[in-house]
């Protein structure tokens, strides 16, 4: 574990030339470090303009600066914060940085070191600033790249989840240390824990478990880009319908039979979700066998796929519809079924399908709907996820939390299993305290240096 007595400093704003960069320093001699080259203001939560010099003789001029206090503990740390915004220069930066990294030797206070990936966020959960999950939001907010993903990240950031599964933690803390009593009076053959709440809190805790657990997919798929597989068969019009909703000529429209032999895959964003297009290669009989193993990517395609759309030449028999979804594995996919080339047809084509869309790629017919049916996926609206906007807060999203559940979920089933078997209260503890043990991960209640390393060593080095 880092060293949290010293005092840290790194540039929090990205590489590069900008219009101002930020020289952020935490810690317990930060003030003292800073005042050194600037004036560093005596109100916490104040800016004060100052100029900085390199040397602390003060002779060597480096930029005007304004410099902000943020006094323990309020402050993104904990600690004593002192940010110093200067100009965007990538030369200035490193100079005001080395002058707060090196030490003075006529002063009592050594320089600041520079701070570990994560470093800043890691002292604010040291310091009960953040739990674990809000440290691990930072990392996502950072990281957002559409309105989805910030949605879901700012919910974890203000608790989100993690907040329920700390009151229900507490609850099964208090009943498993009243098991645990139990075994103190075990010649008495006495119940402190009440069996009937037991197993109350336990479908309780189970049922919202379930709930966050099947939410991981589409919390995932809405943090990196919901996948969408475009299928069908070759000249369907699979090509230019990835080019009409990226509004872009993206891939190579040919009317020669298989001219897509790879996946295309492309991001775009509707409504604030990311969507992450796959264009596929046709599906036919390849004697072929390079088209043979585009269409083996086809497949894999789909099985990855949280929604596909099924593009169907409108020219053409019906019968090729059910013919190729027949030979797909669609069982939990969100299928489109989308008939181009409608505006070919002299009068409309009758379907089988009850639920197709009408396409023209060439016209731009059902672009919109297309778009807004994938919109729909994700809002929980034709019966996809409920019939509710999407609620952020009761979504999973990061894949250690999703381990984590899995563990408790099972650690609980056990539990339940030894209540109907009427097992003894020292072999319910054990499981219960398994679950415990998991649930406090999630939130930091139960950490390891290696666990701290691993989740805050994915952080740029001034956050």
């Amino acid at each position: 574990m880092a060293r949290t007595a010293d005092t840290i400093v790194a540039i929090s704003t990205p590489p590069g030339v900008g219009g101002i960069a930020v020289v952020r320093i935490s810690g317990p001699d930060a003030v003292a470090i800073a005042s050194r080259h600037c004036q560093v203001p005596e109100e916490t939560h104040k800016a004060h303009f100052s100029t900085f010099y390199e040397d602390v003789s003060r002779h060597s001029l480096v930029d005007e600066v304004v410099v902000t206090l943020f006094r323990a503990p309020h402050s993104y740390t904990g600690e004593e914060v002192v940010e110093i915004s200067c100009h965007g220069s990538q030369y200035v930066q490193q100079c005001i940085l080395n002058a707060l990294l090196e030490r003075d030797p006529s002063a009592r206070t050594p320089g600041a070191r520079l701070a570990e990936p994560g470093e800043f966020t890691r002292r604010a959960f040291l310091n009960g600033k953040l739990d674990l999950s809000q440290a691990e939001a930072v990392a996502d907010l950072i990281d957002s790249t559409n309105a989805g993903a910030h949605a879901l990240a700012i919910s974890q950031l203000r608790g989100g989840y993690a907040q329920k599964l700390k009151e229900l933690r507490t609850r099964l803390l208090e009943l498993t240390s009243l098991l645990e009593l139990e075994l103190d009076f075990s010649q008495e053959d006495v119940e402190f824990a009440d069996r009937s709440q037991l197993r109350q809190l336990l479908s309780t805790l189970t049922t919202h478990l379930s709930s966050l657990i099947s939410s991981f997919r589409l919390g995932n798929a809405i943090k990196k880009g919901v996948p969408v597989a475009i299928v069908g068969r070759p000249n369907a019009g699979k090509s230019s319908l990835l080019n009409a909703l990226l509004d872009d000529d993206r891939a190579i429209v040919s009317p020669v039979p298989g001219t897509t032999r790879d996946t295309i895959e492309e991001t775009f964003v509707i409504e604030g979700t990311a969507f992450r297009i796959i264009d596929t290669a046709g599906l036919r009989e390849s004697h072929d066998r390079i088209e043979q193993m585009g269409i083996e990517r086809t497949i894999k395609a789909v099985e990855q796929a949280d929604i596909v759309v099924y593009v169907h030449d409108a020219t053409q028999p019906e019968s090729q519809v059910d013919e190729d979804l027949k030979g797909l594995n669609l069982e939990g996919k969100y299928l489109i079924v989308a008939y181009n080339k409608v505006d070919l047809l002299s009068t409309p084509q009758d379907s089988s399908h009850l639920s197709i869309l009408p396409l023209s790629v060439k016209t731009g017919e059902g672009i919109d709907k297309l778009r807004a049916q994938l919109s729909a996926f994700v809002h929980g609206a034709a019966g996809v996820h409920g019939s509710t906007p999407l609620q952020v807060d009761g979504i999973l999203t990061n894949v250690r939390h999703y381990e984590a559940l899995q563990h408790v979920q099972e650690a609980l089933s056990h539990v339940t299993e030894g209540l109907d078997s009427g097992l003894p209260a020292d072999l319910l503890a054990i499981d219960l305290r398994d679950a415990l043990h998991h649930l406090g991960t999630i939130t930091g209640e139960v950490t390891t240096d290696e666990v701290l390393g691993t989740i805050f060593s994915r952080f740029c080095v001034g956050k």
